[in-house]
């Protein structure tokens, strides 16, 4: 009877250890590893774009972000609505551009980054906060 017990415990460890460890790369799995950030909306300015490293993002328990920390929708009263497991994830000019009539820290794409990146990097005193270091290859002026 014991014998019988501790094999089916260690089964079912395995069985749990195997599904957790299954369900995490699944959640890490999500999205591209990196990404090119470009605003199309206002392209005449011809910003560079930002390389935008996804992955390291999702996987740094350190930054304990969540997918809802950047993505979200808005609903038919257009007030945002929390990121859900499965929803539709839109271009960010979707709704931040000039004509959607947002507050002018996240009125376009760029200010949304900038306002939400920049600002998140400066609160946790890590991470790129100089033109360059997103934008490879532009000046300190952006």
């Amino acid at each position: 009877m014991f014998k019988k017990t501790i094999v089916s415990l260690t089964a079912f460890a395995f069985l749990a250890g195997f599904a957790g460890i299954n369900s995490a790369m699944a959640e890490t799995d999500k999205g591209p590893a990196e990404m090119v950030l470009q605003a199309t909306v206002d392209a005449a300015k011809k910003a560079k774009p930002a390389t935008f490293p996804h992955k390291k993002h999702q996987d740094n328990a350190e930054m304990k972000m969540t997918c809802g920390d950047c993505h979200h929708t808005k609903d038919a009263d257009g007030k945002q609505v929390a990121y859900t497991d499965g929803m539709k994830i839109e271009k960010c000019e979707t709704c931040h551009n000039k004509a959607a009539g947002l507050k002018k820290e996240i009125a376009t794409f760029k200010d949304a980054a900038h306002t939400n990146c920049k600002g998140c990097h400066k609160d946790k005193k890590k991470g790129p906060t100089k033109c360059p270091d997103c934008h490879k290859g532009s000046s300190d002026k952006e």
